[in-house]
């Protein structure tokens, strides 16, 4: 019996993370943005900032910032922001955006149409890129009684380093061209211009 309730208890301790994950996605509690395949049909005329914040794990090697600190847009109107990541090491890094936004209230009205977030990114060894994030403020967040004077809004992510996918596979390296220092035997020395 002691040995059921040890593992019950473990089987629920290791639902609780995904469980509760699902269910801040689904509510928006917690300032988990809902995810959508369109924007509205209804734009007000009513305006909203939303500021971008980008943070990294104390072990996630790579550099990572928004591209514009903020954008004003109207209530139910489509935003599309840009992140930027840069991989400063010689190996190639995995890594999974979390997110959240900020008032918390502002989650269940925040609306994500497209995000890098969605899928885990891979970055080669010096590699930069600009991943996009297309989203929404939901025009009902007007009429909603505790959140409808929110109109500053922040878009938080976090990159953790992840394990490289299992199906990865690293592109065919460019042959360099006869004579460079990379075409060289080890330890033989460089040509003299």
């Amino acid at each position: 019996m002691l040995a059921g309730v040890v593992v019950t208890m473990g089987a629920l301790a290791w639902a609780a993370v995904p469980f509760y994950t699902w269910f801040c996605q689904v509510t928006g509690y917690g300032g988990t943005p809902n995810v959508a395949a369109a924007a509205p049909d209804t734009i007000l005329d009513e305006m909203v900032t939303v500021r971008f914040d980008a943070n990294t794990d104390r072990a996630m090697p790579w550099e990572f910032r928004p591209m514009q600190r903020e954008m004003r847009l109207r209530i139910g109107e489509t935003g599309l922001a840009f992140y930027e990541a840069w991989n400063p090491t010689d190996r190639v890094v995995a890594g999974t955006a979390a997110y959240n936004v900020a008032p918390d209230l502002a989650g269940y009205y925040f609306t994500k149409i497209e995000c890098f977030c969605f899928t885990e990114q891979v970055l080669q060894p010096g590699e930069r890129v600009e991943m996009p994030v297309s989203f929404y403020v939901d025009p009902a967040l007007v009429s909603d009684r505790d959140a409808g004077r929110i109109r500053n809004i922040t878009l938080s992510y976090t990159f953790y380093q992840t394990d490289l996918p299992d199906d990865y596979v690293a592109p065919a390296a460019t042959p360099e061209p006869p004579g460079s220092q990379a075409s060289l035997s080890p330890g033989a020395p460089a040509p003299y211009n």
